[in-house]
């Protein structure tokens, strides 16, 4: 289920609960949660296809979220983090898998030892997860993206450019997304091809199943992934 769809699915039983409560009389507790279904009302909007626009939650290109976020998004900032942390403790799945050499794909670090090893240059597709604080600043990329989203294809050249200069200097590579099946999986497609590894993006999507078989890429990483393919043979003058 697409992101938009969960957090409606939240934002409408919290206004249900918040009528409820304040028929009941509660109504010190019916004004919180009816501002708090209003915030995911708001989210819903930004998150949806026709809209996608993961600037409103404020994260910047180091990583992490303005004072007026946190206060603003900031229940459902924490709710996503916990859910993620919660989701690891569950899955016996790795945090990351090596594809090809120096080239790693993967979940949020959420603690050092969820980093590959070398000292990674990091290429974050989160809008909603903040940039851990042991992640460098100087080798960070960000291309925020929600959750079952997809880069855009400019997006996506834009990570690739940046993270073939970085492989230039030897540097290893992590991109991430929340869990590490569908928006890191994409850009790590189209890097994989880049850099010669693999013929297309569907070849590139086998190898990386191969070696992290949950991945889960949607019909939004897809055609996006064919059109950063158009557009690349169209800089090549191909």
């Amino acid at each position: 289920m697409g992101i938009s769809k969960v957090i409606g699915s939240a934002a409408t039983v919290l206004f249900v609960a918040s009528v409820y409560l304040k028929k009941s009389g509660m109504t010190f507790i019916a004004i919180p949660l009816l501002v708090g279904s209003l915030l995911a009302y708001l989210v819903t909007i930004a998150s949806h296809p026709a809209v996608n626009f993961p600037s409103i939650l404020g994260k910047g290109s180091d990583g992490s979220f303005p004072l007026w976020s946190k206060l603003l998004f900031g229940p459902f900032l924490m709710f996503v983090r916990a859910y993620v942390l919660f989701r690891k403790l569950k899955s016996a799945e790795p945090v990351y898998n090596e594809i090809s050499d120096g080239l790693y794909v993967g979940g949020w670090p959420s603690s050092p030892n969820h980093l590959p090893p070398g000292e990674p240059a990091v290429i974050d597709c989160t809008c909603e997860l903040p940039r851990s604080s042991f992640v460098s600043k100087d080798a960070y990329l960000n291309i925020a993206t929600w959750d079952t989203r997809s880069p855009q294809p400019l997006q996506i050249e834009y990570a690739v450019h940046w993270a073939c200069k970085k492989r230039a200097h030897k540097k290893p590579i992590y991109i991430h997304c929340a869990f590490g099946h569908g928006r890191s999986v994409c850009i790590m497609c189209a890097l994989l091809v880049a850099l010669g590894v693999a013929d297309d993006w569907k070849d590139a999507e086998k190898m990386v199943k191969e070696k992290r078989p949950r991945i889960r890429m949607n019909a939004h990483h897809r055609k996006n992934l064919e059109e950063w393919t158009k557009y690349r043979h169209l800089s090549k003058g191909e």
